[in-house]
């Protein structure tokens, strides 16, 4: 009587495809801090950096758009916005691009002082 050859899978390839798909996914993925709704390119500074509450309010400003706590809005949905906060004395943390022109800085700092929002904390970027 012949005996049968008991069938085995080799682990080599299946081993190989998952490495290959592994690498493709790590490459492929876009990593992005959970904090930013805007790409901004932020001016730096030598001095350490500060861990943001989740009580604060977050304003993020572009050349083109103006975010809130990672939601892009208009200036005028900003001002309805800032209509609403009731504690006054909340910390606004700003995060403005370096290339933003002046005038829509002191409109952002306009609004804000509409409402009496004087808690401000600029955002640089931490670096050497």
């Amino acid at each position: 009587m012949k005996r049968r050859e008991s069938l085995t899978l080799d682990m080599t390839p299946l081993v190989d495809v998952v490495f290959l798909l592994l690498i493709f996914f790590l490459v492929t993925s876009v990593f992005k801090k959970d904090e930013l709704a805007l790409m901004l390119n932020l001016p730096s500074s030598k001095e350490g950096s500060k861990v943001i509450d989740k009580k604060e309010l977050i304003i993020e400003l572009s050349k083109e758009e103006i975010a809130i706590n990672k939601d892009i809005l208009t200036f005028e949905e900003v001002d309805a916005k800032f209509a609403t906060v009731k504690d006054k004395d909340r910390l606004i943390v700003v995060r403005i691009d370096k290339d933003v022109k002046y005038e829509r800085i002191i409109k952002l700092f306009d609004l804000l002082e509409k409402y009496g929002l004087h808690n401000l904390q600029l955002v640089k970027e931490s670096g050497n």
